[in-house]
């Protein structure tokens, strides 16, 4: 594994696939939301969002990643935060004027797309970034060149836990990477593809990212959350509320079994994963 700076991610465009893994929308309710979204095949996912544009003078400027910390915002409604439990892909990028010929994979590791759950948000992305430490990134991911779901991520998994009053549960599905619906070159493929075409209107939530990549100066790096696993039951129907612990984790399966994994996270041991990016964070009061 290697070291992932805060700051080096501060000049990185970020973004993330919506519908990557089969029911999670569903458990979301966010299934409704694209109706009006032709997706390539039934599978597919639906579409690309932004999570942080550099330079933007929209919300989307400020910078939202976090190693260690969720902010939940102040507000006398109920504000109701979940975890998305997502591989995070650190990306290097190619262009041909403003146009995205390539993406190639360096890292891979755990990513919090936490979301904020706002019935009726007009786009994806107002969900996404409420203000500083509003998404989690690891700081430690796996180096990788090479997305094929026999290559080097064969062995890759995702677990999930909320750790609540000296307690932990799994609050996402462990589930292998190869697992997604897209990955490996298509998945590759397709987010070049979308960045082109992707355009957004007024009656979807999508967005045209690929504008937004261009007018920040065609960044040089992408940070790609590649899509949220099922929850399980607890993370279906449980917020996040101020000193939960939201755990992260991807994790070589021929090191440590799921069933190991599960145990040591229970016994708070997660720091000691060998072969492991783990991103553990805490619900902190915004401000």
């Amino acid at each position: 594994v290697f070291g992932i700076e805060l700051d080096e991610l501060r000049r990185a465009f970020g973004m993330g696939v919506a519908g990557n893994f089969a029911g999670h929308l569903e458990q979301a309710g966010e299934a409704g939301d694209f109706v009006g979204v032709e997706a390539a095949s039934p599978e597919a996912p639906k579409g690309l969002f932004p999570f942080y544009a550099p330079g933007a003078d929209t919300f989307l400027g400020v910078f939202p990643l976090s190693h260690d910390r969720i902010a939940k915002p102040r507000s006398r409604d109920p504000v109701n935060l979940q975890i998305e439990p997502e591989a995070g892909l650190l990306c290097t990028v190619d262009y041909l004027g403003d146009t995205v010929t390539r993406v190639a994979p360096v890292g891979i590791g755990a990513f919090n797309d936490c979301s904020i759950r706002r019935p009726g948000a007009p786009k994806i992305s107002h969900k996404k970034n409420w203000g500083p430490d509003s998404k989690g990134v690891a700081n430690r991911f796996f180096p990788v060149d090479d997305l094929d779901p026999a290559g080097p991520t064969a062995q890759l998994r995702l677990a999930c836990f909320l750790r609540r009053g000296g307690e932990t549960r799994p609050y996402g599905v462990d589930s292998p990477l190869a697992g997604y619906s897209y990955y490996g070159s298509r998945l590759l493929d397709w987010i070049v593809d979308r960045l082109t075409h992707q355009h957004g209107s007024d009656d979807t939530p999508l967005e045209p990212v690929g504008a937004y990549l261009a007018a920040s100066g065609r960044p040089g790096t992408l940070l790609i959350g590649i899509g949220a696993t099922r929850y399980t039951p607890v993370g279906e129907s449980t917020f996040l509320e101020e000193g939960d612990e939201s755990i992260v984790i991807v994790y070589d399966s021929s090191r440590t079994a799921p069933d190991e994994l599960a145990d040591g996270v229970g016994r708070g041991l997660e720091d000691e994963l060998t072969a492991a990016s783990v991103l553990r964070q805490v619900v902190e009061r915004a401000g």
